[in-house]
């Protein structure tokens, strides 16, 4: 079985969602993912990283951390942010909910995140700040290991 781990660390700025997503790709293409798999993650990744962007750190700057752990063909991807947490996990999760509507948010981050990934858990860690740990088997290294 083969495992590999990489970590990231960066400030909450907008500018650095496209960073992060493309980071994590292009770690996971070791694992030879379809596009699709490649897009799921990225499209996941941007969502997490855009939640701590907007909600973590109001009227302020702070870190966001993300971990990629790889066991076989099971990525991993673990998105901290330090910031204020969530009140209500189980509200934050339903479709349309959001504590922004004045700034035209659709409510749907989790529920984008659950459709492209196997799992998605959200937790407020107990010193403050909320972690999102995405889950995707790649179905196509199977397919093409040879031997």
């Amino acid at each position: 079985m083969k495992s590999n781990q990489m970590e990231i660390k960066f400030k909450s700025y907008s500018e650095n969602e496209s960073f992060a997503r493309s980071v994590v790709a292009a770690f996971c293409v070791q694992l030879n993912p379809t596009l699709e798999e490649l897009g799921d993650i990225k499209t996941a990744v941007s969502e997490a990283v855009t939640n701590c962007v907007v909600h973590a750190y109001p009227n302020s700057i702070g870190d966001i951390s993300i971990k990629v752990l790889i066991w076989d063909n099971l990525v991993t991807i673990i998105v901290t942010d330090f910031g204020i947490g969530i009140d209500d996990i189980e509200k934050a999760k339903e479709p349309f909910y959001t504590t922004r509507p004045s700034e035209e948010r659709s409510g749907m981050g989790f529920t984008v995140m659950e459709g492209f990934m196997d799992s998605v858990d959200v937790k407020n860690n107990t010193k403050g700040g909320v972690s999102v740990k995405l889950t995707k088997k790649i179905k196509s290294l199977k397919e093409t290991k040879v031997g």
